[in-house]
């Protein structure tokens, strides 16, 4: 019977979270010129499709971002991997006296000082014991055998909880304590951010800001092989984005990813859209009622949220429509507002600009309970 990892103890942070959190250590280190590896390697715990990995990518961006330093990702899935693979093939010497080990694909690091690498392992909780072995030597001493770790690299393993019901073997508590070990929980408010300033499908971002719980709906209790999780919601979105729009046209294959119950609730809430007032008027100026049901509500401010994205710089248009989402019920109102400001990094600095937001602010910014 396998040994149940308790992650009591440690702590718990959404996907935005551990963004900001990491990020801004591993900018610190390097502004300040300290070395990378007086920092701990990072382990990264969550059920399925939370977006472990998706934190990886933005973390890289951040750091892009914050440091003019190019970041390089090696990711390393070790449940694919064994010991061989991370120390090498064993060959002779030049003389034949000696073994030695050629150096693994990713060992092959840019070592430059306008470099950052990024050794991702990914599924070690999943990965045999003699393979997290090897895994123990890179986190601690970032080393495997005789091959090392450049200066510039920084190490970040994740994986799945054995509670999960996952491919998962017990850690080694040698591995363990030579972690920073992080519980990756799920975050409606969180996941929104990212949705919008990534181009999520409107349908879906307004679908499950009107169910929330139907953004995860991972449970180790049963057996289905397609469930609801931001990972599998995001590849719907490309779906829908890239394919085709029509839910009713693409709904076996959006079956096939969140499980035939969501999906016949998105393919329900869905029709909402065919009712909605035309969009283009609203950020025109021109007369629209505010429709009054919540759903439509819902489905009102995701639509506008991305005809904003699209047309972010043109500030004239976003007035318009901010005027008119004074005309909607107050915490509506408000949810608009907070999303608008979620278009992109920093776009509240854009919106100060236009007399319609400063306004709204004046009257309703009372509500926006401290979001910046």
């Amino acid at each position: 019977m396998k040994e149940e990892i308790k992650l009591s103890g440690i702590p718990s942070m959404s996907v935005e979270k551990v963004i900001e959190q990491l990020s801004l250590s591993y900018t610190g280190l390097i502004k300040s010129g300290c070395p990378l590896k007086s920092f701990p390697s990072v382990m990264l715990w969550g059920p399925p499709g939370i977006g472990k990995s998706q934190a990886i990518r933005q973390i890289a961006k951040e750091i892009e971002n914050n440091t003019s330093k190019k970041v390089n990702i090696t990711d390393v899935r070790l449940l694919l991997f064994n010991p061989i693979d991370l120390r090498g093939i064993p060959t002779a010497n030049e003389d034949k006296t000696l073994a030695v080990w050629l150096k693994p694909q990713i060992f092959q690091m840019d070592e430059s000082d306008n470099v950052i690498n990024i050794l991702f392992l990914d599924e070690i909780s999943a990965a045999p014991q003699s393979v997290q072995a090897a895994a123990y030597q890179i986190t601690l001493d970032r080393v495997v055998g005789e091959h090392k770790l450049p200066e510039n690299c920084i190490v970040i393993a994740a994986g799945n909880r054995t509670t999960d019901k996952s491919v998962s073997v017990k850690m080694p508590k040698a591995l363990a304590n030579r972690l920073l070990h992080i519980e990756v929980v799920g975050s409606f408010d969180s996941w929104k951010n990212w949705a919008i300033s990534h181009g999520i499908n409107e349908k879906i971002i307004g679908f499950l800001t009107f169910k929330r719980d139907a953004l995860m709906m991972f449970s180790s209790e049963n057996d289905d092989l397609a469930f609801a999780t931001p990972r599998s919601w995001e590849m719907v979105s490309n779906i829908l984005n890239n394919i085709n729009d029509s839910v009713d046209k693409m709904f076996p294959l959006i079956c096939g990813l969140i499980g035939n119950g969501t999906a016949r609730e998105l393919k329900s809430w869905v029709k909402i859209y065919k009712n909605l007032p035309n969009i283009e008027d609203i950020f025109l100026g021109k007369q629209v009622d505010v429709p009054k049901a919540q759903d439509t509500l819902y489905a009102l401010i995701t639509s506008m949220v991305a005809y904003a994205r699209e047309h972010k710089d043109n500030l004239d248009l976003i007035g318009n429509s901010i005027r008119y989402a004074n005309k909607m019920p107050p915490d509506f109102s408000v949810v608009l507002i907070k999303d608008y400001m979620a278009i992109e990094k920093n776009y509240r600095n854009k919106l100060v600009l236009i007399p319609e937001f400063t306004a709204w602010i004046q009257s309703k910014g009372k509500y926006l309970n401290g979001s910046n």
